[in-house]
Parts: C-alpha cells; sequence; structure tokens
C-alpha cells in the first residue's frame, strides 16, 4: 500500500516550463550561443542540469550562468501556475493520511513563492529543494523521515526522477504533464506512466492504494477489458479539419474524443467530448467507421480501445479552446492534414473520408 509520496515539483505539481525555458534562452543570449525551441528544449533538456549547460556553454562557468538564468527567472516566474488536478491530488493525500514531499531541483527562493501562490503549503510534509543530483538525496529523504521504500512512491515527469526512484527502490510513476516525452519517460522504465495526477489519484482509488490492482480483483477485470472511445473529424465552414496534437499520442496529431460513459450514448458521448476537449458544439454528426487499437506503442500507455470514429461540422464561429489534454491544433484543408505526423488510427480514419469523398465524386 502507498503511505508515503515524494513529488517532483516542476513539470508535475506546478507548470514552470515556459518560465524555464525563457530564462534558458536569455541564458544561451547571454552566452552568445542560438536558443532553443521549445521542442528543442523539451527533447534536449536533463537532469542534473549541469550536465545539460556543459554540453551547451562548457565556456561559461556555473556560477556566472547561475546568475544570468535567475535573474531573468525572477522577471518571468508569475507565469507560473499550478497544474490541473495538483491540488486535488495533494488534497487527496492528506484526506488518506498519505505523507507528501518534495524532492526538487528547484531553487529554494522560487520554491518558496510559487509555493505561496499555488496553495500547496498545507499538503506537503517536507520539502527537499536545490538538489541538484536527486539520485544523491533519495536514501537521506527516506532515512531521515523513516519511510518504507515499498511504501513510498516517487512521481515525476523526467527520466531522472523515475531513475531516482530505481535509486531508492521506491515505486516510480511518470507524468505527461512536463518536460520528457513518453518515449524518455518508457526509456527509464517507471512502473506506470499516466497522463495527470487526476488519472493516478483514479487509479489509486480502484487499487485501494496499490499501484495495481490485485489479480482477480474487479478493479484489475475492468482494466482488462476493452475501452469504448468516440473521435471525430470536425470541419468547419470552410471545409479545414480540427488537428490536435497531444502528448498522450506521443506528441503525434490527431482528432479530439474520448471514453464513453456507462448509460451514454456514443453520439451524446461525442458531443460531451468535443465540448469538453476543444469548447466546440457540433451537428451534421455522421459515423464513418470502427476500428479496434490494441496495445499501440504510440498510446502512452498500454490499452486495447475499439474507436468508433465520426465526421462533424462544429456550430457557429470555430473558436477553439483547448482542456488541459491537448497542447496544440490547428485549422488545415485534408491535404494539410494527411502531411502531418499523424497517429495511425487518425490516418486511417482520414484515410476512409477520403476515399468516401472521392467516392461521392465519382458517382456524382
Amino acid at each position: 500500500m502507498i503511505r508515503n509520496i515524494i513529488f517532483d515539483w516542476s513539470g508535475t505539481l506546478v507548470d514552470d516550463l515556459p518560465a524555464v525555458w525563457e530564462a534558458t534562452n536569455h541564458v544561451f543570449s547571454q552566452a552568445g550561443i542560438p536558443t532553443l525551441t521549445l521542442e528543442q528544449f523539451r527533447a534536449e533538456f536533463c537532469l542534473p542540469f549541469t550536465g545539460f549547460y556543459q554540453r551547451y556553454t562548457p565556456h561559461v562557468p556555473m556560477a556566472q550562468l547561475e546568475e544570468w538564468f535567475h535573474g531573468k527567472f525572477r522577471q518571468v516566474q508569475h507565469s507560473v501556475e499550478a497544474l490541473p488536478h495538483a491540488l486535488e491530488f495533494l488534497q487527496f493525500c492528506r484526506e488518506r493520511g498519505v505523507k507528501t514531499f518534495v524532492l526538487s531541483t528547484v531553487h529554494r527562493e522560487h520554491f518558496a513563492l510559487q509555493n505561496r501562490k499555488v496553495g500547496f503549503e498545507a499538503f506537503l510534509d517536507r520539502p527537499y529543494v536545490e538538489i541538484w543530483d536527486k539520485r544523491k538525496k533519495i536514501h537521506d529523504l527516506l532515512a531521515e523521515n523513516a519511510l518504507v521504500a515499498e511504501e513510498t512512491l516517487f512521481i515525476g515527469d523526467m527520466e531522472h526522477d523515475i531513475e531516482t526512484a530505481h535509486h531508492g527502490g521506491v515505486g516510480s510513476c511518470a507524468v505527461l504533464t512536463g518536460y520528457n516525452s513518453v518515449q524518455q519517460l518508457r526509456s527509464a522504465r517507471p512502473d506506470v506512466i499516466v497522463e495527470h495526477l487526476g488519472e493516478l489519484r483514479s487509479l489509486l482509488e480502484r487499487n485501494a492504494m496499490e499501484l495495481f490492482a490485485a489479480r482477480g480483483s474487479a478493479a484489475r477485470q475492468a482494466e482488462e477489458r476493452p475501452v469504448v472511445t468516440v473521435g471525430a473529424l470536425i470541419f468547419d465552414d470552410a471545409g479545414r479539419v480540427l488537428m490536435i496534437r497531444t502528448h498522450k499520442w506521443s506528441g503525434l496529431w490527431g482528432i479530439p474524443g474520448g471514453k464513453t460513459k456507462f448509460g451514454e450514448t456514443s453520439e451524446d458521448a461525442l458531443r460531451r467530448e468535443i465540448l469538453e476537449e476543444t469548447a466546440l458544439a457540433i451537428d451534421e454528426v455522421r459515423f464513418v467507421l470502427v476500428q479496434d487499437c490494441i496495445h499501440s506503442t504510440e498510446f502512452y500507455r498500454d490499452a486495447h480501445f475499439v474507436l468508433l470514429n465520426y465526421t462533424c461540422r462544429c456550430v457557429g464561429k470555430p473558436a477553439v479552446r483547448l482542456n488541459e489534454e491537448a497542447q496544440e491544433f490547428r485549422w488545415l484543408t485534408m491535404d494539410e492534414a494527411w502531411n502531418l505526423n499523424l497517429n495511425q488510427p487518425t490516418r486511417v480514419l482520414l484515410e476512409a473520408v477520403r476515399l468516401s469523398e472521392a467516392g461521392c465524386v465519382a458517382g456524382g
């Protein structure tokens, strides 16, 4: 049973990625080297961060890099916010008597300011900050707080966090809300990968505070059943289609959609999911095809989905507002969408729609 949870801070409890990226590019500019795009930064940044700077700025002393970074970060850290589901997860831990700790590289000055802003102070038992290499601190944290490794879970968004968990002999959970991609996190071999802390909370509730359901339990049986989902290729009045990019599909492009709920029709589920994920109302819903998606390596966890795919049209002006599940969207022509780095189910759907449209023209 999980009785203790150690959290990484950045990318796990708070979203400081834009601020850290901006401060890092300021450092690069001061050092006279090219800056990084956000995707380049996410792909290249690693912990301990001394290795990252040694690779890019070996000619600049660490003290100077720190001065440049923290000076800029103080100017931009007002953008740091609590991640979705973080506060609710901390409250969940308090309600169940789970001890909570932070193990992070974050500067103590920045941590104190951010912690007050997001209101997490009452839900954290003890923070360990300014830890450049967490692997060197994990055993001290366990010993100083008399934590049993088998009852302890480390949650983080980077390979270094998972390596730290392995080093300490504790459970490991990777979240997709921060710096590293699904592929990077998989390479570190976490015990479990979740989209966000809300998913982890549901998992722990189902499994009676265990990471994995007991064999033969109702929770395990439910996990082993296929999951029915709905998704749609959404057209606007100009004939463009909406494409979204998500971490949970390995950063690939796809369509909005999600799981059907018990007692909900597929079309009702489609309207609800699209409204939740994009803020769009839809009409002219038409079924296209059903797909089996089994053990897809593109999806962030092992799963068996039955995908019900539709086309539809957005109602009114296409004012998209993404929720926390997606990172980017584009309205594109069908040909432009086809040239994106698509997940396989979306590629199958696009091909089916193209063939259907070609058939209509030929039969016209």
